[in-house]
């Protein structure tokens, strides 16, 4: 998403409200796909597990879409616009085959609460080493690539990543195992999986707060490369680093995550964490653009902020997974998983179109020598405002969910109970089978 709006509106040569469309419409198909998805990992039977399989299958496919979507093919307009439709279709339908079964996998390497935030925590924090990465060279690589074609540049610089992005999927299917599994197996067909899913209230609150918790962040971040090239005046080599500085506050609020919830509850970290993010993105939009100390300064700070609440995320939803079990006695962590990553992608898509739409409805124009007056305050609230008004309603949202401590350490101890009493029977039952068998 750093890199999605600025390609297909300055680089492919797409209206922002087209891109706004485009990133939205998407999202349709995903209603389908992703809990079809979620249902299909469920119902996964291999020897290496539920999820894993999908690592291995998918990689290539996903690799080779991503390539795909950064190509501007050498057409008229409203071939290109066909084109980047169906290129964004069929990298969000591999997305979906890939990455449900990746982060379903954060449900079922262990069970214990701190150990999911801690996994989480790393988990953010490889993450961040990657985007710092990627936020380093991938703009230099254009440049490299494409010797002054940019659209070149994009298309083989893609081709790195992605070939890099393959091997690293396949090394995760490689040297990751599923521990987790349900304390009583069920065989119920997907039509029923669907209904029980909603029974789980937790669940559906947290998939609101799975919108509400990536727009906010996401807008900023599709707003950066306009607020640093357009409203501060700076140079592409300026933005890679201002948005690597970026990369490195949100490695530190990465690992601060555990460390917080190490004291508090995470429920309490992720909400005063959205209120200190309100405050300072509202109060961002008051400094003068120019001051490019306090701008840095405090981009690295929002950027430490935002960071903080994503493992915390992640982490609740294999808890809010286990409450489903507990509850219903069902363990659908794929449909589950398939929920909250359908709801991030709407946000991000709900966060792109905005970006698009906005920019649109300010007058911005990609091929202007300046922008208006209008179209540099649009971006303005993009990068600021809007974003701080998100992490607000993200906090009243977080205010919802009842996953706390303790009813944690509830819910795992009835878990566990389950399953030893599974067992028992199990183990009771083969022993009458067997000696049947020896009387027979």
């Amino acid at each position: 998403m750093l890199f999605v709006n600025y390609f297909y509106t300055d680089i492919f040569g797409l209206a922002p409200a087209l891109v706004g469309v485009l990133l939205l419409s998407v999202r349709v198909i995903d209603a389908v796909t992703d809990p079809v998805m979620g249902a299909l990992a469920d119902r996964t039977q291999s020897k290496y597990g539920r999820f894993r399989p999908w690592l291995l299958w998918i990689a290539f496919p996903y690799a080779l879409f991503s390539v795909l979507m950064f190509t501007t093919p050498d057409w008229g307009y409203n071939s290109k616009v066909v084109y980047a439709f169906v290129t964004y279709f069929l990298l969000s339908v591999t997305y979906t085959a890939i990455n449900i079964p990746y982060c379903s996998l954060g449900g079922v390497i262990t069970n214990d609460p701190k150990e999911r935030v801690a996994c989480q925590a790393y988990r953010f924090v490889l993450v961040g080493i990657a985007t710092l990465l990627l936020s380093l060279t991938l703009l230099p690589m254009v440049d490299w690539f494409g010797g002054g074609d940019k659209a070149k540049g994009y298309q083989l610089a893609m081709t790195v990543l992605a070939i890099i992005g393959m091997g690293m999927f396949l090394f995760c299917f490689a040297s990751v195992r599923e521990r987790v599994r349900p304390a009583v197996p069920t065989h119920d067909d997907m039509k029923n999986d669907f209904k029980d899913v909603w029974k789980n209230d937790q669940w559906v609150r947290i998939l609101l707060l799975t919108l509400c918790n990536v727009c906010p962040g996401f807008i900023r971040m599709a707003a950066t490369m306009y607020y640093v090239t357009w409203v501060m005046g700076q140079s592409t080599h300026f933005a890679t680093l201002f948005i690597s500085l970026g990369v490195v506050g949100m490695m530190i609020g990465s690992m601060l995550a555990k460390v917080l919830t190490d004291r508090w509850c995470k429920l309490k970290v992720f909400f005063w964490t959205n209120i200190a993010l309100a405050i300072f993105s509202c109060a961002f939009y008051f400094f003068d653009p120019k001051a490019t100390v306090m701008i840095v300064a405090l981009y690295f700070l929002l950027n430490i902020l935002h960071q903080i609440p994503s493992p915390l995320h992640w982490s609740l939803m294999a808890d809010v997974d286990d409450y489903g079990e507990w509850k219903t006695g069902k363990r659908i962590t794929g449909i589950s998983f398939s929920g909250n990553l359908f709801f991030l992608k709407l946000g991000l898509a709900i966060a792109g179109a905005m970006v698009g739409f906005l920019l649109s409805w300010y007058g911005y124009d990609a091929s202007a020598k300046a922008q208006s007056a209008s179209a540099m305050n649009g971006i303005m609230l993009l990068f600021t405002v809007i974003p701080g008004v998100g992490y607000l309603i993200t906090a009243g949202v977080v205010r919802l969910l009842k996953v706390d401590r303790e009813l944690m350490k509830k819910i795992q101890d009835d878990l566990e109970k389950r399953r030893t009493n599974y067992r028992k029977l199990s183990e009771l039952q083969e022993l009458n089978a067997a000696e049947s068998v020896r009387k027979a």
